[in-house]
């Protein structure tokens, strides 16, 4: 497993469900501060899965940075 960990925005909870989903993100206020169509998380999720692996985030809130982590499995 490789986690990744930031200390930028963070997500909020609730926003978990729908962050790998494609052009999602966490608020509007993102989109406009930051710009991006929400394609990225969407396509690490979709290139990740097609290895047979898992994505995970987690992250305790807004402005808390966020953890990333890709588990795949060993040859």
């Amino acid at each position: 497993m490789v986690e990744v960990s930031d200390t930028g925005i963070g997500i909020d909870p609730e926003a978990f469900s729908r962050i790998f989903d494609p052009f999602e993100q966490a608020s509007d206020s993102v989109t406009r501060d930051f710009g991006g169509l929400g394609l990225g998380l969407a396509i690490s999720k979709a290139t990740v899965g097609a290895h047979d692996g898992a994505v995970r985030v987690s992250s305790p809130g807004r402005n808390q940075g966020s953890t990333f982590a890709v588990e795949l499995p060993l040859l």
